[in-house]
């Protein structure tokens, strides 16, 4: 293994943690460890997995817990152990299962599933769905993201060098996670407005003792210049505030 500071450390176990060949050793593991023992164990149980993280959808809570034991044992087998706390039953509870349980949300790939007010299409009917929507973990990461930036103190940048730093983020954020319940997003995308006028409180003096003018400011340019960032281009512009 090469370090960053160019010193060769031989290995004789194991790949590094961020290494290109991980992730394909690790796939390749869980395929022959995971997927075929599904397909042939359980082949009437719908799955998915994404690397280490994984759902199988079983029809009772008597068959997820037994198949949560049988899947134990097959990576104890494996030398690999099931995720002490994100392991669990949920009931996917909606409309047509209301039942009561302990568990009934779970994230997966930065998503949340839980149970969601929704409107259907074709009659506008406002149902019980279970249904996915951006994670809480998953905002607070994109909040932190955006922090570590330190946009609210770069005064020698304009506006323009700020969007060219946040777009292409945005533009991952909004095509990954707006896919589904496009709504969730709005905490984050107030939380870029608000980074936009603490900025400009901070780059114009005449805006330095007043939030509302500063805010009226940034707004102003979201209806005169939508273009600019691109959740004001998509129209997802929330407040200001």
């Amino acid at each position: 293994m090469l370090t960053e500071e160019g010193t060769v450390i031989e290995r004789n176990c194991g790949t590094p943690q961020g290494g290109v060949v991980s992730p394909i050793t690790a796939n390749l593991f869980m395929h022959y460890t995971f997927d075929l023992w599904m397909t042939r164990t359980h082949p009437d149980l719908p799955w998915c997995r994404y690397a280490d993280d994984g759902l199988v959808h079983c029809r009772t809570e008597q068959q997820a817990e037994a198949l949560k034991t049988e899947l134990q044992a097959r990576l104890a087998e494996c030398r690999l152990e099931l995720h002490p706390t994100k392991t669990k039953v949920v009931y996917c509870k909606d409309a047509n299962r209301r039942g009561k349980y302990p568990n009934f949300e779970f994230d997966f790939l930065g998503y949340c599933f839980r149970p969601r007010h929704v409107k259907r299409n074709r009659d506008n009917l406002v149902f019980c769905g279970f249904n996915p929507a951006v994670s809480p973990a998953a905002l607070n990461a994109m909040r932190q993201a955006i922090r570590a930036l330190k946009l609210r103190r770069q005064t020698q940048l304009s506006l323009q060098d700020i969007a060219r730093t946040l777009n292409p983020l945005l533009r991952g954020w909004i095509g990954y996670y707006g896919r589904y319940a496009p709504s969730a997003l709005y905490p984050l995308l107030r939380y870029v407005n608000v980074t936009l006028v603490t900025w400009a409180r901070r780059k114009f003096k005449r805006f330095q003792s007043s939030r509302i003018r500063a805010g009226q400011f940034i707004q102003r340019l979201a209806e005169i210049q939508p273009d600019l960032f691109v959740h004001w281009e998509l129209g997802m512009d929330g407040v200001f505030a």
